[in-house]
């Protein structure tokens, strides 16, 4: 990153309260200028996740029970078609039925939305969410 930049922003005194509440929030290591620029990027990944070509990263998390007619043997041949995309996956036992499942893939932005689709769809995944980030090149 390179040299900071002062800028200033007018705001509603009621908008400036709220956003110093969410400083606040954040932690004792946060300030102003740190969750402006905490929000900046969040806007800069998400436009990254808008482009369908855009190279991203992102981890699916899955809940489902293990003792579902085959659905971990659906989950992991899923899971081999895509080999090229998915980087690791770590499964975790929550109890004596149900199983939690971390997915971490690369690759652009329409092809990781239809893999994690793919996931969510079995039948017998009872809970699933996507969460996007960027690979890092162009913040």
């Amino acid at each position: 990153m390179g040299e900071l930049v002062r800028f200033s922003v007018a705001v509603p005194e009621e908008l400036l309260m709220q956003f110093d509440n969410l400083v606040a929030r954040r932690g004792l290591a946060k300030n102003r200028s740190e969750v402006v620029r905490d929000l900046i990027r969040d806007a800069l990944v998400d436009e990254e996740w808008d482009d369908p070509l855009q190279e991203i990263v992102g981890t699916l998390t899955i809940v489902f029970n293990h003792h579902a007619s085959d659905l971990q043997g659906k989950l992991d041949q899923i899971q081999h078609a895509h080999h090229e995309r998915i980087i690791s996956a770590m499964h975790i036992h929550l109890d004596a039925h149900n199983c939690l499942e971390v997915i971490v893939l690369r690759g652009r932005s329409d092809e990781i939305t239809k893999i994690a689709e793919g996931i969510l769809g079995v039948k017998g995944v009872k809970h699933g969410r996507l969460t996007t980030t960027t690979t890092g090149r162009y913040l």
